[in-house]
C-alpha cells in the first residue's frame, strides 16, 4: 500500500483526506475524499468522511461475500454522508460543506468500490488502465447526452461542478461495483488534483515502470500532477496484489 497527499502549488489548505490500511489479514480498505467548502469547511468535510467510514468498516471481516461487502461499503458511506451534512447543518461556518469519496474493500480474491462525485478509481492489469468509477460532474452529464467532447470537457469553465456529493443533502446514492482481484494488478484511488491534472497515458508511463516500487510510483503521480500546474491539492492511493497472493503492505 501506498498513500500520498500534497496540498499543490496553489491552495493554501490541503481539503483532501486519504486512508488505507488491513482491517485483518486478507481485507484492505483504501479511501480518498476531497472536501469542498468554505473557510476550512472542505478540511472538516473529508475529515469527518474518513474517519465516519473507517469507524463504520469495524467489525468487517475478509470471509464476507461480495454482495455483504457491497452493502457494508455503501452503508459506510451513506453514515459519512449523514455525519457531514448533519455537522453542515448544525454548525454555520460549516454551512454547505461536502466532499467528494471512493472507497475500496479488497481481499484477495475480488473487490468492492463505493464512490460519490470525481474522485476515481482505475485498476491497472497487463499493462491496460481501466477507469473504474463515472464521475458526478456536470460536465459528464453534457459528454454521454453528447453536448459536448471528452477534449472539451477537460477545459470546461464549469468542470469543477457536481451532480453528486457526499454531505450536502441529507438524501444520496452510492455508486457500488464489484471488481475482480489478481495476481500484479495494481489499484489506484486518486481525487481530481490528479485526474484532473494528468492523463491516462501519463498515469500508464508511471505504473508501467517495474524498477519503481509502489512508494515511488505514488510520488511519481504526484509530482507529474505538480509539474502539469498543481492548481489543486493531489492525493493518491496505491494498493499492489503481489504474487505471493498476499496484499503488499
Amino acid at each position: 500500500m501506498a498513500l500520498r497527499s500534497d496540498i499543490g502549488r496553489i491552495r493554501l489548505l490541503n481539503e483532501d483526506r486519504g486512508w488505507c490500511g488491513e482491517l485483518e489479514p486478507g481485507l484492505v480498505v483504501a479511501i480518498v475524499a476531497d472536501g469542498m467548502g468554505g473557510h476550512k469547511a472542505g478540511d472538516v468535510a473529508s475529515r469527518l468522511a474518513v474517519d465516519t467510514f473507517r469507524e463504520a468498516l469495524q467489525g468487517s471481516t475478509a470471509s464476507m461475500t461480495v454482495e455483504e461487502r457491497k452493502t457494508l461499503i455503501s452503508q459506510a458511506i451513506l453514515q459519512a454522508n449523514e455525519v457531514v451534512y448533519d455537522t453542515a447543518s448544525n454548525n454555520e461556518q460549516y454551512h454547505n460543506m461536502g466532499t467528494t469519496v471512493v472507497a475500496a474493500l479488497m481481499t484477495e480474491e475480488n473487490g468492492v468500490i463505493g464512490h460519490i462525485g470525481d474522485s476515481r478509481a482505475y485498476q491497472w492489469r497487463d499493462g491496460v488502465l481501466s477507469q473504474l468509477t463515472e464521475d458526478h460532474t456536470l460536465v459528464n452529464e453534457l459528454v454521454k447526452s453528447g453536448q459536448i467532447t471528452p477534449e472539451e470537457a477537460a477545459k470546461h469553465p464549469r468542470r469543477n461542478v457536481m451532480t453528486r456529493a457526499l454531505g450536502t443533502d441529507e438524501q444520496v446514492e452510492v455508486d457500488v461495483r464489484g471488481i475482480s482481484w489478481q495476481k500484479d494488478d495494481v489499484l489506484l484511488l486518486c481525487s481530481d488534483g490528479l485526474s484532473g491534472m494528468i492523463g491516462a497515458a501519463d498515469i500508464i508511463a508511471t505504473l508501467r515502470q517495474d524498477e519503481l516500487d509502489l512508494d515511488q510510483k505514488a510520488d511519481r503521480l504526484v509530482q507529474q500532477a505538480l509539474q502539469a500546474g498543481g492548481d489543486d491539492n493531489v492525493t493518491v492511493v496505491l494498493l499492489h496484489h503481489a504474487e505471493d497472493t498476499e496484499l503488499e503492505g
